[in-house]
């Protein structure tokens, strides 16, 4: 499979979402979604973010994906190993008054310093690197594929890795170079399962992602 650069797969077109565009987010809208996230109480197996001007809401994943997480979760822990970056799950990443919850993410081992305001998470400017791994249903499958790599552009987040099942045969796609003016990315390199990406810049330059994570080509 040759490696397909510089290019915007046709299988993650610009969706049109239910959420609210950011550019008709006013600082009243973002306070009000901001203090409705803080105080909500969700049932167990469950979490929320919010997201281009909604809180979204999602169950726990399903066993393919948390297996897919936990290799990239381990492998990410034994490259950093012994410096001062770690791979961190289940934390809230903050950015103004948006908050995720990515599969997995790099940032400093101590997060002390890195907390936001209200010490809910840490803040995107802390963060090198995230990776997600794209869960099934249309919806899911457009909040990490359009949605939140629309938002990690705008944060400004060095490296966005996205392993998707559900995409041809399976597919990693690289983004690098975030636009936060455009909310896009300036290379964004896809392959299908089985052709290894490497990660370019930052504290995981280096680090590779091939089948021993993703498993085989699918199909």
């Amino acid at each position: 499979m040759t490696a397909l650069a510089h290019e915007r797969p046709e299988t993650m077109p610009e969706i049109r979402t239910e959420s609210v565009s950011p550019a008709e987010n006013g600082p009243e809208l973002d306070e009000v979604l901001w203090q409705a996230w803080k105080a909500m109480e969700l049932p167990e197996g469950y979490r929320a973010e919010i997201i281009e001007g909604a809180i979204e809401v999602s169950p726990t994943a399903r066993r393919s994906h948390g297996l897919i997480t936990n290799r990239v979760r381990r492998a990410l822990d034994r490259f950093l190993d012994g410096g001062e970056y770690a791979c961190h799950q289940d934390v809230n990443v903050i950015y103004k008054r948006k908050a995720w919850i990515p599969d997995a993410f790099v940032a400093p081992e101590d997060t002390e310093q890195c907390g936001d305001e209200d010490d809910l998470g840490v803040t995107a400017e802390s963060v090198c690197l995230i990776v997600e791994v794209v869960s099934p249903g249309s919806r899911n499958r457009d909040r990490d594929r359009v949605r939140k790599r629309r938002e990690y552009a705008r944060a400004g987040i060095p490296v966005y890795v996205l392993i998707d099942d559900f995409d041809d045969q399976g597919s990693v796609t690289l983004f690098t170079g975030p636009r936060p003016d455009k909310a896009d990315w300036d290379d964004i390199h896809r392959v299908l399962y089985g052709t290894e990406v490497t990660i370019p810049e930052g504290p995981a330059k280096g680090f590779v992602i091939g089948v021993a994570i993703t498993g085989p080509r699918r199909g």
